[in-house]
């Protein structure tokens, strides 16, 4: 299994009436942890789509459990549980600065080929950086 953290601070925009961030958010913080991620194994999604694969988000999960706040220092942890082959799952962890869990997701993206856009494997490249975590 492959683990990586990464913070991210919460900002004005990001929250509603309320206070709290707006739900829709937390989508985005996923997104900052799954690139954050593959930039810790030393790959980036810029060098994937310019290798001809693009990674379209195939489905997303998410449980709010508590609210994040404006200025709340986010820890978003991302975790890849199993080998990539034409899917790779994302599984986060958001918590604040109290190490409160507030949300957890799931995100699962296909790769696919850019020119035909049908579903492909991980790129060969793509699979040796996790062969160390499986």
């Amino acid at each position: 299994m492959f683990s990586s953290t990464t913070t991210v601070r919460v900002r004005y925009a990001e929250t509603d009436q309320m206070g709290v961030v707006y739900y829709g958010n937390y989508a985005t913080f996923f997104e900052v942890g799954r690139v954050e991620a593959l930039r810790v194994l030393g790959h980036t999604y810029k060098q994937m789509e310019e290798d001809g694969v693009m990674l379209p988000v195939l489905r997303l999960e998410c449980k709010y459990i508590r609210s994040a706040v404006y200025d709340d220092l986010l820890t978003v942890r991302t975790e890849i549980r199993e080998m990539p082959g034409t899917r790779i799952t994302f599984h986060h962890e958001i918590l604040n600065e109290k190490g409160e869990l507030l949300t957890t997701g799931m995100v699962q993206l296909v790769f696919l080929d850019i020119k035909t856009r049908r579903p492909i494997q991980a790129p060969e490249g793509f699979k040796e950086l996790f062969k160390p975590y499986f």
